[in-house]
């Protein structure tokens, strides 16, 4: 294996130069930015095409008597690959507001990091880099060039419509606006979202994943579909559904596709099959993961049972 360079520490100006080259005038497949903050704090805002490495207590745990290695900090198959490969130059590091390497701590998620690149690249030309002020002093000098959460502040929505339809009926909350796009490619909504082609059309979905029994597949001539039959009650072992569930997901992120996931009414199953899938793909915490979702669609609420197969679940992925 090769060995690579100490890494260099590198000021916001200089990132701000190496985002702005072009990728073409790269020896490599170019820059990739590490974000080392926790995945609420990413979520909210990081530098724009950044990728964030999380490490979660449970891990942090039972690794302290071993070497961390890349794999076990990196999610993403496709990207640890690359790493692995030296795909990228540089590999730019960054924490929240760390001055320098000297700062951190030999336990700290970036201090890790670095350590794990060294070992693991396998090419010496990769160069490996940490950014001093990390996030906080970037976006300070260079907010242009990072990417903020629309719609996580503000005030709650009322539970129903204040618009009364011909019928006297309001709108629930859950079948208001549209569904929500909780990564670029997974989106969470109800049964009557899930019947909209406009709103689907709007949204670029391409496939729907159905957790009900009764819903319909409106547009199976158009759209993928999945239909995993669970009841919203204590008694369902909705568990046993994620596996095909997270697959079927991930073929259509990896078709360059969107999903849909929705139940009835986007509250309990839907939202259960979501966290699962973010447990298992971002390797958060469910509490993490619930506090995500909780953002963007405020009316999430799995049954008792379900959070308690989500806990297991999260024991699971992130002690394995």
């Amino acid at each position: 294996m090769c060995t690579t360079s100490e890494p260099l520490e590198i000021t916001g100006i200089e990132l701000a130069h190496i985002l702005r080259t072009p990728r073409d005038q790269f020896a490599s497949g170019g820059c990739v930015l590490l974000d080392c903050r926790p995945f609420l704090a990413f979520s909210r805002t990081h530098i724009s095409e950044s990728r964030n490495v999380n490490w979660n207590s449970m891990l942090r745990r039972r690794s302290k008597s071993s070497v961390v290695c890349l794999e076990w900090l990196v999610a993403d198959k496709d990207l640890l690959g690359r790493l692995c490969r030296g795909d990228f130059s540089p590999m730019v590091v960054l924490d929240e507001s760390s001055l320098s390497m000297a700062e951190l701590k030999g336990e700290s998620l970036a201090s890790m990091l670095l350590n794990a690149l060294q070992a693991d690249v396998q090419s010496s030309s990769a160069q490996i880099c940490f950014l001093k002020g990390g996030f906080e002093g970037f976006h300070e000098e260079y907010p242009e060039v990072c990417f903020n959460s629309p719609g996580l502040l503000g005030h709650s929505p009322p539970m129903m419509d204040p618009e009364p339809s011909v019928t006297g009926r309001k709108t629930p909350l859950y079948d208001q606006e549209g569904p929500v796009e909780l990564l670029p490619f997974l989106f969470l909504g109800s049964a009557v979202h899930s019947s909209r082609r406009e709103t689907l059309t709007a949204a670029g979905i391409t496939a729907v994943l159905n957790v009900s029994s009764s819903s319909p597949n409106l547009y199976e001539e158009d759209l993928k579909y999945m239909r995993l039959t669970v009841e919203d009650s204590l008694a369902a072992d909705i568990a046993a559904r994620f596996p095909e569930a997270i697959a079927f997901i991930d073929s259509v992120k990896e078709s360059g596709g969107r999903v849909l996931v929705h139940c009835q009414a986007g509250i309990s199953r839907s939202a259960t099959i979501c966290l699962a899938y973010l447990i298992h793909a971002r390797r958060v915490r469910l509490d993490e993961a619930f506090d995500f979702v909780k953002q963007r669609r405020q009316v999430i609420s799995p049954n008792l049972a379900f959070m308690g197969q989500l806990l297991q679940f999260e024991t699971d992925v992130l002690c394995h």
